[in-house]
């Protein structure tokens, strides 16, 4: 059953502090069209420039996911990206007034709930799903960092996180369905350690840093003075310790695991600028912003093979038709020698996709060629002009009857000998719409994952005259 892309039903406003400015931001969710992507506006930029959140416009890693789009950039999206994925949101736009999104409370429950799981609704545009088909693999052998995907009916994570540290060790977390992604990822914070705060203050990060959105893991004893003096640099209250390392006791952790769930947030957050929503297993080993992002990339790029008009349908022979071959006779006149459709696996509003076996029994092949077979150019033609003839009629008045009829072919090429044994998968598309009567259509013919033959045709679609 199709799924339809989904936005948000009312515009929702939410404010906070950036991580690392510390500049109080304001973030407005603002409903978009089907196709629209997830978009991030900075209003407080001349001309508010926009930045589509995709992998292509990633410029940092380094602490946190910036994007940045003709000089505008935004930061620290990750949280923000991950729980509209939760959500199922694709068309989005998002306007702040700052160079990056609020931390909040470190986590991404605040952004869920504030945008309301009954805020969302859906479009007229079906979701379309990359999924995953093969094993794809991003490795640094140096760090010890592994992601791979996996092929799978639906989108999970596991997650692995190893660290040096008599603290946090080695911690795992999973999330078997977005559907868990509220109760079981999406209240997770961010972590750091204590060693590394005086670092990035002094590098003019983590102003909007505190005790309230992070878990900051203590690995070594440390004395009350000590603590006590990097409060003043975050110019905050002082907490009370027993000086033993451990979780600094200014909050409980949601899970044991609550680190490992939080790389498993980033995770979903970072891959969401693939483009569209994943079908597949990620598991991850040690990932970080940084290894994420690369393996994002190496997903996109397989993303926009999958997605290009000469990439193959995916064809399962165990798949129901939507039309059969009784259906195909009654919307189509052509018989034996000359139906060249069995089937048809896939319809959409402006493209279709069927089926047609080559065997030796093909009665062409007396003629063409009798020592090498060959099934000829015009009849791959003819074959893409009938799956297009279907698209059409399916849609036509059942009380009428109506024939199409070639007008014009053109932009033919042969990529591929097409022989006995071969199932050919043929798609056809429709350029334009469907006026006066006009249907002008492209076509591709595939063996496999082949683009075996391609071109463009017009036809006239005519009402029969009844008998």
């Amino acid at each position: 059953m199709s799924e339809k892309q989904k936005t948000i039903i009312h515009e929702v406003k939410l404010s906070g502090k950036g991580l690392h400015t510390g500049l109080i931001v304001n973030m407005t969710f603002i409903p978009a069209p089907a196709n629209y992507g997830i978009v991030f506006k900075r209003t407080d930029l001349q001309n508010t420039p926009e930045i589509e959140a995709v992998v292509t416009n990633v410029f940092d890693t380094s602490r946190g996911t910036v994007i940045e789009k003709d000089g505008a950039r935004i930061g620290t999206i990750e949280h923000t990206l991950a729980a509209l994925q939760g959500l199922g949101i694709d068309n989005l736009l998002i306007e702040v007034d700052a160079p990056e999104a609020p931390i909040m409370d470190g986590s991404s429950a605040l952004i869920f709930d504030a945008i309301g799981e009954n805020n969302i609704r859906e479009l007229d545009e079906e979701k379309e799903y990359f999924e995953i088909r093969e094993k794809i693999v991003y490795k640094d052998p140096k760090s010890g960092v592994e992601l791979i995907a996996l092929p799978d009916s639906a989108y999970s994570v596991d997650v692995m996180i190893s660290y040096n540290s008599s603290v946090l060790g080695n911690q795992f977390a999973q999330m078997g369905s977005l559907s868990d992604f509220r109760k079981e990822i999406a209240p997770c914070r961010t972590f750091v350690f204590l060693h590394e705060l005086e670092f990035l203050l002094n590098n003019n990060l983590v102003k909007g840093g505190d005790l309230d959105n992070a878990i900051v893991i203590m690995e070594r004893d440390v004395t009350q003075a000590e603590l006590d003096r990097i409060a003043d640099l975050f110019h905050h209250e002082h907490v009370k310790l027993n000086g033993q390392k451990g979780i600094l006791n200014n909050l409980s952790l949601h899970f044991d695991n609550e680190p490992a769930r939080h790389k498993l947030l980033d995770i979903v957050g970072d891959l969401s600028l693939v483009g569209k929503p994943i079908k597949g297993k990620i598991i991850a080993t040690r990932p970080g912003h940084s290894s994420n992002v690369q393996f994002a990339k190496l997903l996109h790029k397989e993303m926009s093979k999958q997605f290009s008009k000469t990439a193959a349908p995916r064809y399962n022979p165990d798949q129901e038709p939507v039309i059969d071959i009784n259906r195909i006779k009654e919307l189509l006149p052509h018989r034996y020698p000359f139906l060249m459709v069995d089937k048809v696996i896939a319809i959409k509003d402006n493209c279709i996709v069927g089926i047609k076996n080559i065997t030796f029994n093909e009665p062409i092949f007396t003629g063409h060629f009798p020592q090498e077979p060959v099934f000829p150019g015009v009849l791959q033609i003819e074959a893409m002009a009938q799956v297009g003839g279907l698209f059409v009629l399916n849609q036509m008045d059942p009380e009428k009857s109506y024939s199409t009829y070639f007008l014009k072919i053109d932009g033919i090429k042969f990529r591929r000998k097409i022989v006995p044994g071969d199932t050919l998968i043929i798609k056809v598309e429709l350029i334009t719409p469907i006026r006066r009567g006009i249907a002008t259509m492209k076509g591709y013919v595939f063996v496999g994952n082949q683009l075996a033959s391609e071109g463009e045709f017009m036809a006239q679609i005519i009402e029969n005259k009844a008998e």
